[in-house]
């Protein structure tokens, strides 16, 4: 029997809230699948994407890419002291494009017909590409995540078939989480009168991937920091600090792109008169990006936890801003209608959370996602030799070693 090493997460109001919440989504959903989008949504020709395409499918799709980032970094860059956050940002990953097929499912007219993409083809459509890639990198995921649960339940022999085509896989869901992650922008390059020029913009492609891979580094940080309050798991804070760097780099590069095309298009000058659209907008460049940006490029900040956990944060929170602008408050501001999400579609998307944490959870206390014994003395003895050659190796200080030595 696996044995824990962690405590059982001590929740009480969550726990109490999160069962209220499943509860509820479970009788929202017999609404839904009984009587139809129309009474639970307010959904319309104008809004036909909603809540549950902007948060669920939009905001999750971006929030797990911290999943191909991390295991490209293990497997493809062969950077082996990142391995201890391996296993849990690909349960995150995993967790997240279950949930983006559940939301999905909510949102379809006929969710009865998912099943069409794969015998009914149209290479044409972005629609066809993104349900094709998103059902192929959650099927990766799921073997990415399967040596987890063969561990658990000690079947050596499927580790050992599955061991050998693990950079294959890797490979394979980078190709895939970088081919749709672009194309929901995509979606949105075929309403160019419905989305205010703000944020419509023939490079909507580039911008998705790049925002994207910044709010999937941010989530896997702010992951870790929950793991470690819930199961008083130590955080590896100098991997983290490294991944925070990356972040900088990634927010730099697309704050650059995104100041480019709005000033290459005068899309600027639609800042004004200062309203609403324009309040949403700086506040997602500012407290998304440039805010973080700034904080995490400082060495001492990056130094603590808790910073970085609010500075990534911050920038999960501009992720989820930014797609939310588009799928709604930019159409808003360009067709002059008003979308406002029924109480009901709220409570599916906070249940549809409640059910991803709740799971997320229990694999943690069930599941060796935090590795035991033998197995992890060894993964974290390669882990600090990895990362302690290649500070040595950049480092011409002997003392320069002890500026990650935060765990």
């Amino acid at each position: 029997m696996f044995k824990h090493r962690f405590a059982s997460p001590q929740l009480g109001f969550w726990t109490v809230t999160s069962v209220v919440m499943i509860a509820v989504l479970g009788a929202v959903a017999f609404l839904r699948f009984t009587k139809g989008l129309g009474a639970v949504t307010n959904l319309s020709d104008t809004f036909p994407w909603g809540l549950w395409i902007g948060f669920d499918v939009l905001c999750g799709v971006g929030l797990a890419a911290g999943g191909f980032a991390v295991t490209a970094t293990v497997h493809i860059l062969h950077l082996k002291e990142f391995k201890p956050i391996l296993r849990p940002t690909v349960l995150t990953a995993f967790l997240g494009y279950i949930l983006v097929v559940c939301g999905l499912v909510f949102d379809l007219g006929k969710p009865w017909n998912i099943w069409h993409p794969i015998i009914m083809w149209n290479p044409h459509s972005v629609m066809f590409e993104v349900g094709w890639c998103v059902m192929l990198y959650t099927s990766v995921l799921s073997l990415e995540f399967a040596p987890v649960v063969l561990e658990r339940f000690k079947l050596d022999w499927l580790l050992r078939l599955l061991k050998p085509i693990t950079p294959v896989l890797v490979i394979l869901g980078v190709i895939l989480s970088t081919l749709h992650q672009s194309s929901l922008g995509s979606l949105f390059l075929i309403l160019p009168e419905k989305v205010h020029p703000l944020w419509y913009t023939p490079v909507l492609p580039v911008l998705f991937f790049v925002s994207a891979l910044a709010a999937g580094i941010g989530m896997t940080v702010v992951e870790s920091w929950f793991s470690r309050r819930a199961f008083g798991k130590p955080i590896e804070t100098h991997l983290l600090s490294r991944l925070s760097r990356v972040s900088v780099v990634v927010l730099a590069i697309y704050f650059a792109l995104r100041m480019r095309d709005l000033i290459a298009r005068h899309a600027l000058a639609t800042l004004f008169p200062l309203n609403s659209v324009s309040a949403m907008f700086l506040a997602e460049i500012a407290l998304g990006v440039v805010v973080p940006m700034v904080l995490l490029a400082i060495p001492r900040f990056r130094e603590s936890p808790k910073r970085l956990a609010v500075a990534q944060g911050m920038v999960v929170l501009g992720f989820i801003f930014h797609r939310l602008n588009i799928s709604v408050t930019a159409v808003e501001a360009a067709t002059g209608r008003t979308y406002l999400p029924s109480v009901m579609e709220f409570l599916v998307s906070a249940g549809l959370v409640a059910v991803g944490i709740w799971i997320f959870l229990l694999a943690c206390r069930y599941l060796p996602i935090f590795p035991e014994g033998a197995m992890a003395e060894e993964e974290q003895r390669v882990g600090q030799h990895a990362g302690a050659a290649e500070v040595k190796a950049v480092s011409p200080l002997p003392g320069a070693v002890t500026a990650f030595d935060h765990t």
